[in-house]
């Protein structure tokens, strides 16, 4: 099946939307008065981010990991291609190269959802090397657990309690997780935490 569908919208529709996140908010707030800090960023460089983070005294490392995925695996069924024995490896073959210990903190997004279980595991326990011990990630993941399709957007940063969401297609996830799930995804690490929203989208910061 298609990973990507048409976004069947208006033009209005695909201007960026502004949100309050309680997520971001937390995650920042754990680095409050840090300085030259590595933070890690998987929706691809952005100025906003990259401005935003920059000038709170840190760098960014920015990947596009979900295009990445459609380059390597979007030729057919983008799922079991996922699922082949070598699949893992080609991806992080190139993507995620860093060493380990060498992020300070990790903006996930919803990248995770559209990850077929063997990529799953293996980009988790990837992360879970490159961040430092205490250090966050900030992931999102899609309310509805019964949708067949959903939204996914590029993640871009207004301020720290705000971010700006720009559509990028609606997506067949390859799974989507209720709390249980989530908290079975991070189950090496010491402390998941949701934050409820009013919108489709539920924010999870995770302590390494």
């Amino acid at each position: 099946p298609q990973a990507v569908l048409p976004l069947d919208v208006s033009k209005k529709m695909l201007q960026p939307l502004a949100r309050h996140s309680s997520g971001l908010e937390h995650f920042f707030a754990h680095i409050q008065g840090e300085h030259g800090l590595r933070l890690l960023d998987l929706s691809g460089a952005s100025q906003a981010n990259v401005g935003f983070i920059t000038g709170l005294g840190h760098s960014l490392y920015a990947e596009d990991l979900l295009a990445t995925l459609e380059q390597l695996f979007g030729a057919g069924d983008f799922y079991a291609n996922q699922c082949a024995p070598d699949s893992a490896e080609r991806l992080l073959a190139q993507s995620l190269n860093l060493p380990e210990g060498s992020c300070d903190g990790a903006l996930v997004w919803d990248l995770l959802e559209y990850l077929a279980p063997p990529l799953l595991k293996g980009v988790v326990d990837r992360l879970y090397r490159l961040v430092k011990p205490r250090a966050y990630l900030l992931a999102v993941f899609h309310g509805d657990e019964r949708a067949e399709r959903v939204p996914s957007y590029f993640y871009r940063i207004s301020d720290a309690h705000t971010l700006l969401l720009a559509p990028r297609g609606l997506r067949v996830p390859a799974q989507l997780f209720n709390n249980r799930a989530v908290e079975r995804l991070f189950q090496g690490f010491e402390t998941v935490k949701f934050f409820l929203t009013r919108d489709h989208l539920r924010e999870v910061v995770v302590k390494r």
